[in-house]
């Protein structure tokens, strides 16, 4: 699939967006990238300057909650098996 010119300029308009600093140095998120990204109240953006440019590069960190959420079940690839609750309910059991 081949993009046109038009197509190609109308992509990049849509993902540039430019915010405005206030004097205590804070930005609003524009809502579409926010969308995009899935940050919520909560959520912290890790700032890294990149070397060389005039450029600083964003990282989302989600807040502690969505952090467990992503991690929830992710034991299971490695031991698919084993089932690590019924495991440690019946060590529980047998020390008293």
């Amino acid at each position: 699939m081949t993009q046109t010119l038009t197509e190609s300029v109308a992509v990049i308009i849509i993902l540039s967006m430019i915010t405005t600093v206030t004097q205590k140095n804070m930005i609003t998120i524009p809502a579409e990238v926010g969308r995009r990204f899935g940050i919520k109240p909560g959520y912290r953006l890790d700032w890294q300057p990149v070397e060389g440019k005039d450029e600083i590069l964003v990282r989302v960190i989600p807040d502690r909650g969505e952090l467990a959420r992503r991690l929830l079940g992710a034991g299971r690839r490695f031991s698919p098996e084993r089932d690590a609750v019924a495991e440690l309910v019946a060590e529980r059991a047998e020390e008293g």
